[in-house]
């Protein structure tokens, strides 16, 4: 009797230490600090093969084990989690089973075409990119969120915002178009657009084209002045970067008269206002720059001929005449070197 008592007690400390191994001992076998892992169905066997090439967990049946007794399988969904290294089983398992996904930080910078947002977003969620894209590039999609094909961008202010992996296209986007209400309602904007005389829109409009000329504040603030000026006097904006994105090449670095053929409404040498639509996402900075731009009677600019980014602006067609003459100089003289320079390689 006290040898069976005795094989007893030694039996469930045997089991109490498994168990243990089962539940606390570490699971994980990578080396950063996180890893990562996509759940994208409920298939228990798909999930174990998946987290054990991915080393989320050492031993398959010993997490299937913890796993059952848990529940985790009945309540397991989609998403993307975050396991921590050292985690053991019972950690991810309940994880898992609570679905607390990690979060997503969908950092928004400048943009330029929808193919752009597409595959920002397919990276980033669930919904791939042609799904994406397909979703953006239909008005009855968009229109619940006051926005077309062409003004799409105008409800995107480049930002960081937080989702989960599952988050769905209406949810994405509804949460953008919170950001736009509030971008607008803060610091007067919607007022200082009014006094302009233009919608919110236009503005927005109006900085992609000013985010697109320049990297330097103080010339994009009076280039934003140089075309309300123009806009106000009826005068075609003439905006290089527009060429750019009717030919959708934003590598060229020199505008040839040829280019300024081009029939897309986008031209801005041809199409008299502004385009149908931004030609990229503009940082708040720029669209506050052209809120609060400088009242001047410039009406051209041109870029420096020591080419240092900068530009001169002029109120008359003559003078402006003269700096774009001695621009185009040195450029034709840089042009020339670096041909030399082609031919001698």
């Amino acid at each position: 009797m006290k040898r069976f008592l005795r094989l007893l007690v030694v039996f469930v400390v045997l089991i109490g230490l498994i168990c243990c191994w089962l539940l606390f001992s570490q699971a994980t076998s990578f080396d950063a600090k996180s890893k990562y892992i996509m759940i994208r169905s409920n298939n228990k066997n798909a999930i174990l093969e998946q987290m054990k090439n991915e080393s989320i967990i050492k031993n398959k049946m010993a997490f299937n084990l913890v796993a059952s007794v848990t529940g985790t399988w009945d309540k397991i969904r989609t998403g993307k989690y975050e396991v921590k290294k050292g985690s053991n089983n019972l950690d991810i398992a309940r994880m898992l089973k609570n679905g607390k996904q990690a979060e997503i930080k969908l950092v928004i910078n400048k943009l330029r075409l929808k193919e752009d947002l597409a595959r920002l977003i397919g990276k980033n969620f669930e919904s791939d990119s042609a799904e994406v894209m397909k979703y953006i590039s239909s008005n009855d999609s968009l229109k619940q969120y006051g926005v077309d094909t062409s003004s799409l961008f105008t409800m995107i202010i480049p930002n960081t915002y937080k989702f989960y992996w599952t988050a769905t296209l209406p949810r994405i986007f509804r949460t953008l178009l919170d950001e736009k209400n509030r971008f607008w309602s803060a610091k007067d904007r919607a007022a200082k657009a009014k006094a302009l005389s233009m919608r919110k829109e236009e503005v927005y409009t109006l900085a992609s084209i000013v985010e697109e000329e320049t990297n330097d504040e103080g010339d994009r603030s009076k280039i934003g002045s140089v075309y309300l000026n123009r806009l106000r006097k009826n005068m075609p904006l003439q905006a290089c970067p527009t060429i750019k994105y009717a030919m959708k090449d934003f590598t060229l670095t020199r505008i040839y008269e040829k280019y300024l053929f081009n029939p897309s409404p986008y031209n801005t040498y041809r199409k008299p206002g502004l385009p149908p639509g931004p030609i990229c996402t503009p940082s708040p900075k720029t669209i506050d720059l052209i809120l609060d731009a400088p009242k001047t009677d410039y009406l051209y600019f041109v870029a420096k001929a020591d080419f240092s980014g900068y530009h001169h602006f002029s109120s008359t067609y003559e003078e402006h005449m003269l700096y774009a003459k001695q621009y185009q100089k040195k450029l034709d003289e840089y042009m020339a070197r670096k041909k030399e320079k082609e031919n001698a390689k």
